[in-house]
């Protein structure tokens, strides 16, 4: 008897010790604009196939940039399981790009959320040191389904100041200090605008309080860089995509999903493949990018 008590009361430990598993999305949605749907990669064709591949990842959470409103309305109704938080760049509202973070209500809790301009003024609306554009950082405080907190940290960086890219990095770990605390669980994720072997990278990756996921990942599935640039034969060992956690979060898999979409129904010929059932008619018809920059996965344990 004493025996079977000891057992359950060990196997009641394991249970209340396993990790608490988390899916995390970093996805650059491009911004909607008249000259994309031109060149026939316009949100309209692309959102139903972003928004497929979002539900077939199941994310907990992740973070988008360069969405406007309107874009951030067609996910929620596609996608009504979610909520989303941040505001717009240019007047903190609505008007321009955001740097949301979206997450699932059924699964994840929100403690707390805020917001924060990557320049001098991180208070208000404002461009940073040589930016080309204003830019933001959205945070959130959430907890996961057994009650273990964390924080999340996305933005997007300039794509031209490099001296703003460099100061706006230093800034982000002091505000991730600032609002997570020395303890805290912390997640980053976001369109940084430099790659690998950029200084502003090892910012982050020798900031003590940040590690790269795609370093600490026990398996990878990383067939191209990032920014595909609405080219899907474009290729590139560049990753300016970066999901960040804090050092003890473990890593289970890595991925930049290089998933794409055919155009719609074309005139094309019908052929038969080779070896294949006389049944399967083939068409060749254009491929197309959900957007000019691949979405990075990672599966978590902490």
């Amino acid at each position: 008897m004493n025996k079977l008590i000891a057992l359950i009361a060990t196997l009641g430990i394991t249970v209340c010790a396993q990790a608490s598993e988390l899916t995390v999305v970093s996805y650059n949605l491009r911004y909607e604009n008249d000259w994309d749907a031109e060149a026939g990669n316009g949100w309209k064709q692309r959102y139903p196939h972003a928004t497929d591949q979002l539900h077939f990842i199941r994310p907990d959470v992740f973070g988008t940039q360069e969405l406007k409103s309107g874009q951030i309305n067609d996910i929620l109704q596609s996608m009504p399981q979610y909520s989303y938080i941040g505001v717009a760049r240019e007047d903190g509202k609505e008007d321009g790009e955001y740097a949301a973070i979206f997450y699932n209500r059924d699964k994840i809790k929100l403690v707390d959320s805020g917001n924060f301009w990557i320049s001098e003024t991180p208070e208000r609306p404002s461009k940073g040191w040589d930016g080309q554009c204003t830019r933001i950082c959205t945070w959130g405080h959430f907890e996961t389904p057994d009650g273990k907190p964390f924080y999340y940290f996305n933005m997007h960086m300039d794509h031209v100041g490099i001296v703003a890219r460099r100061e706006g990095g230093k800034l982000i770990v002091d505000k991730i200090k600032e609002i997570a605390g020395d303890n805290a669980t912390v997640l980053l994720s976001g369109d940084f605008n430099v790659d690998q072997s950029s200084e502003v990278y090892d910012v982050f990756a020798t900031s003590e309080i940040l590690a790269d996921t795609y370093e600490n990942a026990k398996y990878r599935f990383a067939p191209n860089g990032t920014f595909n640039s609405f080219n899907p034969a474009n290729t590139t060992s560049s990753r300016i995509d970066h999901i960040f956690t804090s050092p003890n979060v473990t890593v289970d898999r890595y991925g930049i999903l290089t998933d794409m979409y055919w155009e719609e129904e074309t005139d094309a010929e019908e052929r038969k493949g080779n070896d294949a059932p006389l049944e399967i008619d083939l068409k060749e018809r254009p491929l197309r990018t959900i957007s000019d920059h691949y979405p990075v996965v990672v599966y978590l344990e902490f």
